[in-house]
């Protein structure tokens, strides 16, 4: 393992011109290649070109996420946001001649056919005509991320951030739960016009880049995007609709027992993150403390976690507390030539710390047991796939759960549980909200704050926004990041959830025999497709009928509900 620690990680911007000299050089190897072995060599070394411009885009990216303010990895940010999108030429000539070798069948039985499904999915997914397009929503997206990262929120006479003001949403005290939640969304109503203004670009460059590249609209070129080789809109539309029928109606019912627990006579927005009346679970501890016991829990989970966690501390890869300045949210990344993941939240003494914990853990364990995998688009599967390591992990790691929460325990599974529930019917009115306004890509802020008020109707009924004139207008979609910086990713937690709660079953009923499923799938990294890891893991696909109703039905009994 190396030995080198994050903060001793080299960051140099990349010579682009003597790269892509570079790049050019070796894409020729690879096209007059002779033999098999000469055109793989091309291929390995067209991956070490575009994993040092990936590395340094990733030591910037953290550095920054840590410091918003810090200028000189902010004006590297700016940097990346114009320069990188021309490096998006060099995949796609790459994949044009990776399908066009007179080797392709030999490297196919090679590296495997996932990389020429995924290239044949990819060329159409840039021209030189898109550039400034790219380009304009990259700046639009760090100047969103900017926005929230510097969100000063007065309550008080304290001033909170995005990621401080949460706890104060879920205390016991009503009308405290109240004000601070007015206050967060007082915050997104005096900036309200800045993020529709953002958006609105956003929608209008999106869909002028899938015009010029022949798309009907956005939607086909954003499946492009993400790589999705064995399914298309039809298939997730058929999944939402069963997500509708079997998964929110029980969401609906866990409403109702919360709105009795907490003895209110309609559950408010501001009740919705109060789980119980003497309050959430609630980790004990220090940061330091929690990550010691995740240290033994790792260690008692399996011989590989227990060692990989020793090394994510030892070498200082993850930033968890949250700080003034510091981005909203969590991620883990992965720096390639280091050969290193990275773990990035925001610990604000919720238990979705813990969450955060085991979910980024998920996939930071995922990244480094496929590490090896080549070529580079093997390191990390598909997003669809990705999020089943972390959501599984989060389930894995249950038998620990007392050494965070105490005398919380139960209460946690419960809200833990219920909440990965709640959030399916969330998920996909995120995605089909995205599928709505880019099939429609003119409508004004008036009409997509209007679909997002359909989409509440028809999967998140309960909602209660009376008293709120902000939300009232159908604007909470405006806080999530995901719809700005990554559309169409957010349907993937949906499925990897229907994926991670069979690997929960299984894992309840034979232990070392899911855990060598869980561990056979983290090692594959992306060398398959979605369907195709699925099938690896053994697990049972999330599309097919009947599927999403006998999990709903497994879940509702452990609900009790």
């Amino acid at each position: 393992m190396s030995h080198v620690s994050f903060p001793d990680f080299q960051y140099q911007r990349p010579d682009l011109d003597r790269l892509e000299a570079a790049f050019q050089a070796v894409l020729e190897e690879l096209k007059t290649a002779e033999t098999l072995s000469d055109a793989s060599a091309a291929v390995e070394q067209i991956d070490a070109i575009r994993a040092s411009v990936a590395t340094a885009y990733n030591i910037g990216y953290i550095r920054y996420s840590i410091n918003t303010r810090d200028e000189f990895y902010r004006a590297e940010k700016d940097w990346f946001d114009e320069h990188l999108p021309r490096t998006e030429q060099w995949r796609v000539d790459y994949y044009r001649a990776l399908l066009d070798s007179p080797h392709r069948e030999a490297l196919e039985q090679h590296f495997g056919p996932q990389l020429f499904d995924s290239a044949k999915v990819s060329i159409n997914t840039f021209r030189p005509e898109i550039l400034e397009e790219l380009q304009a929503v990259n700046k639009l997206s760090s100047e969103f991320t900017q926005l929230r990262g510097g969100a000063e929120i007065e309550l008080d006479g304290k001033t909170y951030n995005l990621s401080s003001i949460a706890p104060l949403e879920q205390v016991p005290d009503r009308e405290k739960r109240k004000e601070a939640s007015t206050a967060k969304w007082d915050w997104f109503a005096g900036h309200r016009e800045r993020f529709e203004a953002i958006y609105a670009k956003m929608v209008k460059l999106r869909t002028e880049m899938a015009h010029k590249l022949d798309y009907a609209n956005y939607v086909g070129l954003g499946y492009a995007n993400m790589n999705r080789t064995d399914y298309g809109p039809d298939e997730v539309a058929n999944f939402r609709r069963q997500i509708r029928e079997y998964i929110v109606p029980i969401a609906q019912r866990l409403y109702e027992k919360q709105r009795e627990r907490l003895g209110v006579e309609r559950l408010h927005y501001y009740d919705l993150g109060f789980r119980f009346p003497d309050g959430n679970p609630k980790p004990q501890g220090s940061p330091a403390e929690i990550v010691a016991h995740a240290d033994k829990m790792y260690k008692e989970l399996s011989p590989d976690t227990g060692e990989f966690f020793q090394y994510l501390q030892d070498a200082k890869l993850m930033d968890l507390e949250a700080k003034d300045g510091k981005a909203p949210g969590g991620y883990c990344t992965f720096i390639n030539e280091y050969q290193a993941p990275y773990i990035f939240s925001n610990f604000n003494g919720t238990s979705h710390d813990i969450d955060v914990l085991t979910h980024e853990f998920g996939h930071a364990f995922q990244v480094y047991s496929s590490r090896n995998q080549r070529p580079m688009e093997y390191n990390w599967p598909t997003f669809d796939a990705a999020e089943i390591h972390s959501m599984s992990m989060e389930f894995f790691t249950y038998p620990w759960m007392e050494g965070f929460f105490g005398p919380d325990t139960e209460k946690y599974y419960f809200s833990h549980v219920a909440g990965s529930f709640r959030f399916l019917p969330y998920g996909c009115a995120v995605d089909e909200f995205q599928h709505r306004v880019y099939e429609n890509p003119d409508l004004d802020n008036a009409g997509r704050n209007a679909v997002w008020k359909e989409m509440e109707a028809s999967y998140l009924p309960h909602l209660d926004y009376s008293d709120n004139d902000h939300l009232t207008a159908g604007t909470f979609w405006q806080s999530q990041g995901h719809i700005f910086s990554v559309p169409f990713y957010y349907i993937d937690y949906c499925l990897a959830q229907i994926c991670a709660f069979q690997f929960f079953l299984k894992d309840e009923k034979d232990h070392a025999s899911a855990w060598a499923d869980y561990v056979r799938l983290c090692k594959a990294g992306g060398s398959r497709s979605f369907l195709q890891l699925v099938e690896l893991a053994g697990l049972e696909n999330p599309f097919e009928d009947g599927v999403v109703e006998k999990i709903a039905n497994r879940m509702r009994e452990r609900l009790d509900v």
